[in-house]
C-alpha cells in the first residue's frame, strides 16, 4: 500500500490530504492538512482552524490548530491539539501509514490513546476494537502488536516522554504559525 521508499517528501507548506480507511479498504477520515516538514520522530502536518476532516456521515471543523507526527513504524499517529482544545493528545492506533500516491495515507485500527484535561490519558475505543476485530478479522499478531502498544504509547504520554512531551510539538506548532496559512 504505502510506498515506505519514498525519495523525496513535499516542500514544508505543500498543503495535502490524509486519507483514512478501515481494515476492509473502506473510506475513514480524510484530512485537508499541510505538510511541516520531519525529524528524528518522523514527518509532521499540521492543520489550521476551519479545514476540513471529513469521514463518510460526518463532518468536523477544526477550532484549534494541530499539528500531526506519522512515525516511520506506521503502526501509530501522534496529534496534539493547541490550547484551548479538551483534548491535547489524540493517538490513533494504525497500520501501514505512510505515503501513497504522494500523500499520507493508511488504515485506522479504531484503538486511540487520549489525553483530555477532564479525564486525564486513557486508552479509548476498546468497545470498537472487539467489535472491529472479529467483523474485518484482524490477524491475532496484528491483535496482540496493537495492544501492547497502546499499553505502551499510554505510559508514554503519562510520563511526558519526547515526542509526547511539551517541546517537541511546540516546535511544530511554530513552524506552522511561521507558514502564514489560514
Amino acid at each position: 500500500m504505502t510506498d515506505s521508499a519514498v525519495p523525496e517528501r513535499p516542500q514544508p507548506g505543500t498543503r495535502l490530504l490524509f486519507h483514512w480507511r478501515k481494515w476492509d479498504g473502506s473510506p475513514h477520515w480524510i484530512h485537508e492538512c499541510v505538510y511541516l516538514g520531519s525529524d528524528d520522530w518522523g514527518d509532521w502536518f499540521g492543520q489550521l482552524p476551519g479545514w476540513d476532516s471529513s469521514r463518510p456521515g460526518r463532518t468536523f471543523l477544526p477550532q484549534h490548530p494541530n499539528v500531526t507526527l506519522v512515525p516511520p513504524t506506521g503502526d501509530w499517529v501522534f496529534t496534539r491539539n493547541a490550547a484551548p482544545h479538551r483534548t491535547r493528545t489524540y493517538i490513533d492506533l494504525s497500520w501501514d501509514v505512510g505515503w501513497l500516491d504522494g500523500e499520507p495515507a493508511g488504515i485506522d485500527m479504531d484503538l486511540d490513546v487520549v489525553d483530555r484535561e477532564d479525564a486525564g490519558v486513557y486508552i479509548d475505543d476498546r468497545d470498537e476494537w472487539d467489535e472491529h476485530r472479529v467483523a474485518y478479522a484482524y490477524p491475532h499478531d496484528v491483535v496482540e502488536r496493537l495492544e501492547a502498544l497502546a499499553v505502551d504509547l499510554e505510559r508514554r504520554v503519562v510520563a511526558g516522554e519526547a515526542p509526547f512531551d511539551d517541546a517537541t510539538p511546540a516546535a511544530w506548532f511554530e513552524r506552522l504559525g511561521a507558514l502564514g496559512l489560514s
